[in-house]
Formats: C-alpha cells, sequence, structure tokens
C-alpha cells in the first residue's frame, strides 16, 4: 500500500520512519516544499521506500487529483493546523482516509460529507491530544462512575541537559507554535461547572500546581487548552466534578513566562522599530530559536499523565497512566517526534489493516482500539506505566 505524508517538519521524519519498518507500507512519498533537503535527509537516513514530492498544500489547484494520480491509500497530514482542513478536504474529495495529529477543530464541519462519502478522517492522533486520549479512555473505562479526568503532557529537555540555558527549556516543536499556546484560554470543568482561564492568566501561581514523576522529579502543569468539549467524548456523566487538560515544564517555567505575558512579549501585533514591523511574539520566536536548540547528544523527555478518579464497586479509586519516552539518538528523532509522528503512523496502519473502521471525523477516545494501540506504542519503545490506588 502507498502513503502520502504532507510536510517533512520534525514530526513528518517520525511518520516516514516509522512507516519504513511497516510490511503493510510499500511505498512513501514525503510531500513538501523543499525537495531538496527533504531528497538529502532520506539519502541520509537510507530509506528504500520513500520518494521526496514537491508539494504545495496552500496552492495546489487540484489536490485531490493529485493524491489519486499518486494512487495513495491514505494522507497523513503533519503540517500546520492552518493547511490540515484543505488537505483532509482534498482527501476526502480522493475518497482518501486521512490521519492528522492536529486538533479536530475546522475538520469537523466535514463529518457530515465525510460520512455520506462513507470516507474515514481521523484528527487527533499524535501524543498530546492523541495517546492522552486513549489512555483516558482506558482509565475511565476502569470506573463505574467517574468524578475526575486529568490530563497532563509536554516536552522538555531531559534531566542532564536541562539546565544548560536560563529558562530550562530547548525546542522539540515549532517554537513560534509553542509562543502562541502560552496566550491561549483553557477551559476546565471545576467543582462541577465549567470554568474558563484567560489566556494572559494560564501561567498564574493561582493556576499553576505540581506533579512527581518517579526518577524524573517534579514538574510544574498549567492549564492547556479546551478540556470541556471531551466531556462529551469520553461519555462523562453528572457525577463529574474535575476536568483538565495540562502542560508539563519543569519548575520556573511558569513564573518566567507568567512575566513576559504581562509585559506584551508575547503579543502577536506588529509594532514598528526603526521603519521595520514585528510583533513582540516574532521577535522573540526569531532571536530564541537558536539559543534554545539541542545538540546532536542531548535528548529531549516527552511526559504523559492521565489521571481518572472515581468509583469503582462501591470504593473510591484513581487510576493512573504514565508514559515517559527519550529522544533516539540514533535517528536523531526526539522524543516529542517519536511520540507524535509514530502514533499518527500507527493510526494510518490501524486504518489500512481495517483495525479503524468507520467515517466522518472520528475520535482516538472512542474509535481507536485502545489495547492494541498501547502494545503498539510500547513496542516502539515507549515505556508505559499503569497502577490503580484506592483513595481515602
Amino acid at each position: 500500500m502507498k502513503a502520502i505524508v504532507l510536510g517533512m517538519g520534525l514530526q513528518g521524519k517520525a511518520v516516514i520512519h516509522d512507516l519504513e519498518q511497516s510490511d503493510l507500507i510499500s511505498r512513501v512519498f514525503a510531500a513538501d516544499l523543499g525537495i531538496d533537503n527533504t531528497r538529502a535527509y532520506l539519502e541520509q537516513m537510507g530509506y528504500a521506500k520513500t520518494e521526496a514530492v514537491k508539494l504545495d498544500v496552500s496552492l495546489e489547484k487540484d489536490l485531490a487529483g493529485k493524491y489519486m494520480d499518486m494512487g495513495v491509500d491514505i494522507v497523513i497530514c503533519m503540517l500546520p493546523i492552518e493547511l490540515a482542513l484543505t488537505a483532509a478536504r482534498a482527501a476526502m474529495d480522493a475518497m482518501i482516509p486521512f490521519v492528522s495529529s492536529n486538533y479536530t477543530y475546522q475538520l469537523q464541519e466535514l463529518d457530515t460529507p465525510a460520512r455520506e462519502k462513507g470516507v474515514l478522517i481521523l484528527p487527533e492522533m499524535g501524543l498530546d491530544p492523541g495517546i492522552d486520549l486513549v489512555l483516558g479512555r482506558l482509565a475511565v473505562d476502569q470506573l463505574d462512575q467517574v468524578h475526575g479526568l486529568y490530563s497532563y503532557g509536554g516536552g522538555v529537555p531531559a534531566m542532564e541537559c536541562a539546565d544548560d540555558n536560563p529558562i530550562r527549556y530547548k525546542i522539540s516543536w515549532i517554537f513560534d507554535r509553542v509562543l502562541a499556546v502560552y496566550t491561549r484560554e483553557a477551559r476546565l470543568v471545576k467543582e462541577g461547572r465549567p470554568h474558563v482561564v484567560p489566556g494572559d492568566e494560564i501561567f498564574s501561581p493561582d493556576n499553576v500546581h505540581e506533579i512527581e514523576f518517579p526518577e524524573i522529579g517534579r514538574l510544574e502543569a498549567y492549564p492547556n487548552g479546551d478540556a470541556q468539549r471531551y466531556v462529551e467524548i469520553f461519555g462523562l456523566g453528572k457525577e463529574l466534578v474535575e476536568m483538565g487538560r495540562f502542560a508539563l515544564r519543569w519548575p520556573g517555567h511558569s513564573k518566567f513566562w507568567h512575566k513576559m505575558v504581562k509585559l506584551g512579549l508575547l503579543d502577536d501585533t506588529p509594532v514598528s522599530i526603526k521603519g521595520a514591523e514585528i510583533s513582540p511574539r516574532s521577535f522573540l520566536t526569531k532571536w530564541l530559536t537558536p539559543r534554545l536548540q539541542y545538540t546532536d547528544t542531548q535528548r529531549d523527555l516527552a511526559l504523559l499523565r492521565v489521571e481518572a478518579w472515581g468509583i469503582k464497586k462501591g470504593r473510591k479509586v484513581k487510576v493512573t497512566y504514565d508514559l515517559v519516552d527519550y529522544r533516539d539518538l540514533s535517528t536523531g528523532l526526539f522524543a516529542m517526534n517519536r511520540t507524535v509522528g509514530f502514533t499518527s503512523s500507527i493510526g494510518a496502519l490501524m486504518i489500512l489493516s481495517g483495525k479503524i473502521t468507520g467515517s466522518g471525523v472520528l475520535s482516538p477516545a472512542i474509535h481507536v482500539p485502545a489495547h492494541e494501540l498501547l502494545e503498539e506504542i510500547k513496542a516502539r519503545g515507549m515505556h508505559v506505566d499503569h497502577h490503580v490506588e484506592e483513595l481515602d
């Protein structure tokens, strides 16, 4: 079978690597604007199944026709979210299933037409969202009543290299995207009611707490994204008291960025400086990006925790899943690339093998075989721990 991977950034490279290992895949098209760099990378890695293709999704007049001319059986999108809808609509028109690591957002508008055409669209197939949703399903299914569901996810420098810059952070994701969500409002359920944290308050001390990972230590968690939309997806009832999604960083991160947000240094409105127009956020992105890079011998660390608590057989219990992954120095793939890109690849392979079926816009929390995904990510070297404890 043939696959096309849109975007050869950090996550796209991980998808390519995983597809190369699959007996189900005979050919992969690596589609990107930078075809020379893509070819050089594929040659460097010695990939035998993958061919570089120059493609601009935003300008291609007949993207559906392009997919069909290539004879691809699945489209895997690792492009920025702004291009995901264009890529997915073309896949739908070509009657080809589509997988992405991006949040659903605008893709939801394709649900009805995709159902009518019998086309499967699977977004949110990454780390967070993605693996967290599948582990969340496993956790809540172990309870008779769910009173709370928390999800934590993040990428940080591994402990051995975390202290070689002043903010204990290095880049394993598009940095402008990271800074953009540092001013995005968060939606939680608190004391049984919807609760909104304004974008300029997510790093406020009142909204930050710490959790601890065995053998790693304490990390701080701040609210991240919209947890409320997952209440219905998980089928949670009126017994739900608390629900939240949180990002993880080394301690001190929130204190620093809270000040930066309050000073307006993450604003994206351009200002004029000596005749040049640039926004504070764009300047920070440009200035900090070369100063926050990993060396070839440094590892990042991807972390995920899902906690669900409630009632099981009349007893109060908490179910916890932890995932930990490190950069693979032999391939150069960061843990963040592996946990996002490998998961998208697994989703694509499950669709092609008939393990994920249906049509319309699907959700990993409902439609992905949870136990099988768990075994697949473990087989790729990710460590997952599960435990259940009784609460007082």
